[in-house]
């Protein structure tokens, strides 16, 4: 927790001396009024005192409460002020973090976790310094002066509201030690939530056709039901609390007044009416160390929660990032779009087995290079290595000369067009998702955005659109086919006009038709850029100057389409598997 409130800047920490300030200012005019009350006191029961006097005294009470009214209603902003402010920071550096994670990072936390640690644990931590700047200063304060006040009031006095005060204390700290750990299990049971929920609004098609709403409803029940409890079972111990607080504080009333009874009847004449004084004040004092820790009770129902939400929050912003940034802008001069692998071998930071082993090649400036394997043979993992998702565990992969470890990932990523094997589309118009290949900016040339629509073959469903490029696409995707969101992808990375381009298998929702004439276009007008495909269709990759033929992580074949027909086996058991003898002849 205080090493997030470390990261309160220095506008908040004057907000905070201001609130403090403002606080114990509050305090002291809290702490005045029993004085004038006693005073009052005195007054009524002195014979000859004037109205006038009393009056006075009233009217000091007025403006003491008037006063403290004030300070309140300063702080309350003040305090709202500066958590709003440290929350939005708060989600700021958590969202340019999570920015940051390379996948490796990224498993590490479930979609449905990060975003309940933006979400609802920044609240639980905006919420306690909200109430804790209110509340956790001025019980202290109050406490600690209203003792001073009451301390050689009377012995008996302060042994009761002592007593008091123990049982209170040994009451809260009780609480925590059996609340605490559930809290924990609370945040993880919200992740779950979510993340049940969001599974069930993606899959709605599937779970539909399936006919398996029941057991949709029977997954999320279950977790509801857990954190339901865990719930109940906390709220009812902090129930417990409420009238544990009433029960002290209305015995204590009693027991002063009955104390001072006592007292008062075996006091001489003379001392009654000082007696009787300070019982009033003692009384109003008690009640003021009482609610002091009434309000530090409250605070500690708060801080577990926004304990554990600190935690979790600070899990995030601790977490070690392993794709280290570079310092390189470019490559070496005179050599553009040139790409090589040098032994590059792979494993998963989690896997004992390498997934890829000792991969080398080349590929030039304007030269197209496939890679084509079974399934697993790490043919996605072998291309996601050039952008960096993840850094090879042995060798290195050079662009234009130099090692992708040493470029700034900003410089690396600009000489990328990468088109993923899950064409993904973001909640905007058809002109804005193109348009973010160009650094996510939404304002790049319209006749950028029209040509490169044009290039992956989109012009014609785009037209028929309800309102062309300014058509909504809805989130994900859900309201255009598979074929036409891969070729919006594919149009996005176009668009960015970049030196490289990757297609990671993202020709397999277009027809044999319209994947023919995508990869003419492309071809034509992107001669100078380097192209690397991963496929699994023959076809798609029969013109490329170069296949990489992938087994089981291993390189066992690199050449032409023909080449390959004659020298590798399994290349040649793949092509024969999507066409005739026939067909690949005349390819």
């Amino acid at each position: 927790m205080f090493q997030l409130f470390r990261k309160l800047n220095y506008k908040d920490l004057i907000c905070v001396v201001i609130c403090v300030a403002l606080v114990a200012f509050q305090v002291w005019l809290d702490l005045k009024l029993p004085d004038y009350m006693s005073e009052i006191t005195r007054l009524v029961q002195t014979s000859g005192s004037k109205m006038s006097d009393i009056l006075t005294q009233g009217m000091y009470m007025l403006l003491c409460a008037f006063g403290s009214l004030i300070s309140a209603i300063i702080v309350g902003y003040f305090a709202s002020l500066i958590s709003s402010s440290f929350s939005r920071t708060l989600r700021k550096e958590i969202f340019e973090k999570v920015e940051e994670f390379g996948m490796e990072e990224i498993k590490k936390f479930s979609t449905s976790s990060l975003i309940t640690r933006t979400t609802n644990d920044v609240t639980q931590v905006e919420m306690l310094i909200g109430m804790g700047l209110q509340m956790l200063i001025r019980a202290p304060i109050m406490a600690v002066w209203a003792i001073s006040k009451i301390i050689n009031k009377s012995l008996e006095w302060s042994a009761l509201t002592g007593a008091g005060v123990v049982i209170l204390l040994s009451t809260v700290i009780t609480l925590m030690i059996i609340v605490l750990p559930r809290f924990k299990i609370v945040q993880r049971l919200i992740d779950r939530i979510n993340a049940v929920t969001g599974e069930n609004l993606t899959g709605i098609r599937v779970i539909r056709a399936f006919n398996a709403e029941a057991f949709q409803e029977k997954r999320f029940e279950e977790v509801n039901d857990k954190l339901t409890r865990t719930q109940l079972f906390n709220q009812r111990c902090f129930a417990i609390l409420n009238p544990i607080m009433n029960l002290v504080m209305h015995f204590l009333t009693l027991g002063i007044y009955f104390i001072g009874a006592f007292l008062i009847m075996k006091a001489s004449m003379l001392d009654k009416i000082t007696l009787f004084g300070n019982m009033v004040v003692f009384s109003s004092y008690g009640m003021n160390v009482i609610m002091s820790f009434l309000m530090l009770a409250m605070i500690f129902m708060i801080w577990p929660r926004a304990q554990v939400s600190a935690g979790r929050i600070n899990e995030v912003l601790d977490e070690k990032i392993n794709i280290v940034d570079g310092y390189r802008e470019k490559g070496l001069d005179g050599v553009k779009g040139e790409i090589e692998f040098k032994n590059v071998s792979f494993k998963y930071p989690d896997a004992d087995e390498y997934l890829l082993h000792d991969i080398s090649f080349k590929v030039n400036k304007g030269e197209t290079i496939a890679f084509i394997g079974s399934t697993g043979s790490g043919k996605s993992t072998l291309i996601n290595l050039v952008p960096r998702f993840y850094d090879v565990t042995e060798g290195s992969i050079l662009i234009d000369g130099v090692d992708v470890k040493e470029y700034k990932q900003e410089a690396l990523h600009n000489k990328i067009g990468y088109v993923s094997q899950k064409a993904f589309m973001f909640t905007a118009s058809v002109k804005d998702n193109v348009a973010y290949g160009n650094n996510g900016n939404k304002k790049p040339s319209l006749d950028k955005i029209k040509r490169a629509i044009d290039i992956a073959q989109a012009t014609e469903f785009v037209s028929e659109m309800a309102d062309g490029l300014d058509s909504h696409i809805a989130r994900g995707g859900t309201n255009v086919s598979g074929g036409q969101k891969q070729r919006l992808s594919i149009a996005r990375a176009i668009a960015r006009d970049p030196e490289i381009y990757i297609f990671d298998d993202s020709f397999s929702a277009l027809d044999y038709k319209t994947d023919s004439i995508l990869r003419k276009e492309l071809k034509k007008n992107m001669k100078d850029a380097t192209i690397m495909i991963v496929a699994q269709r023959i076809g798609t990759i029969l013109n490329a100057d170069k296949i990489v033929v992938l087994d089981e992580g291993r390189c066992v074949g690199i050449g032409t389409h023909k080449e390959l027909l004659k020298n590798c086996e399994v290349y040649k058991e793949i092509a024969l598997s999507q066409l005739s003898k026939e067909e690949l002849e005349n390819a």
